[in-house]
């Protein structure tokens, strides 16, 4: 067994018995955050079914990804990245979910752009949950309005992302978030990395984004 698919096993096994020890009910699917690492790195993990993989640059996106997801349909391609409204067009042809939507203006123009080709993406509105200048993400206060803006153009709104503070325990945010998502009335929640993920699937996150801990450190 290859060394990324036997990761992803510890994860998903490791995530299984940590809450049922806790006796939550909860079962998150793992993005395969691939962003940097080579399509050979990837492939044991395509080879063995692995649906779900995170990507944040759209042009590397699509070198890497067009020719796998014409052969292969069910691979689905998730952008965590901060995403600019010029390559949205390019985004919305390679990508099915976006995480990262965080303003009006980025919202109507995957509006825009997903109804010119007929394609219905899943959008999570990415909240700057520890309030800081150097993040990405919708404020608090403002997330309600955004919401209801995406609903308005008729994005596929299904939930919310966050980052959390660096070097904090994240556990306070990620409530926060849960809470958010339920006043939200949205049933999907992206948390979590690889430092964190098992306190994000305890606070019922329903992706978990994991790079290093699947595919090794990045170069």
């Amino acid at each position: 067994m290859h060394n990324t698919v036997k990761n992803l096993l510890d994860i998903e096994n490791n995530t299984k018995i940590y809450l049922n020890k806790l006796n939550i009910n909860n079962n998150p699917k793992i993005i395969a955050v691939s962003k940097t690492f080579k399509i050979d790195k990837i492939l044991p993990l395509i080879e063995y079914g692995h649906i779900d993989y995170g990507e944040n640059k759209v042009q590397e996106a699509v070198e890497k990804w067009t020719d796998i997801k014409e052969i292969n349909s069910k691979v689905k391609l998730h952008m965590i990245g901060k995403l600019q409204t010029n390559k949205v067009k390019f985004a919305v042809q390679i990508f099915d979910y976006i995480h990262s939507v965080d303003s009006e203006k980025l919202a109507k123009k995957i509006a825009d752009e997903q109804n010119k080709i007929n394609k219905k993406i899943k959008i999570f509105l990415q909240v700057n949950i520890g309030d800081e200048d150097q993040k990405s993400g919708v404020s608090k206060k403002d997330v309600y309005r955004l919401a209801s803006y995406c609903k308005k153009i008729d994005l596929d709104l299904i939930g919310l992302m966050c980052i959390p503070p660096a070097d904090i325990n994240p556990e306070s945010y990620f409530e926060e978030m849960n809470k958010l998502n339920k006043t939200l009335d949205l049933t999907e929640l992206s948390m979590g990395m690889s430092s964190d993920f098992l306190v994000a699937a305890k606070c019922f996150s329903t992706y978990v984004r994991v790079g290093s801990s699947i595919f090794g450190k990045r170069l």
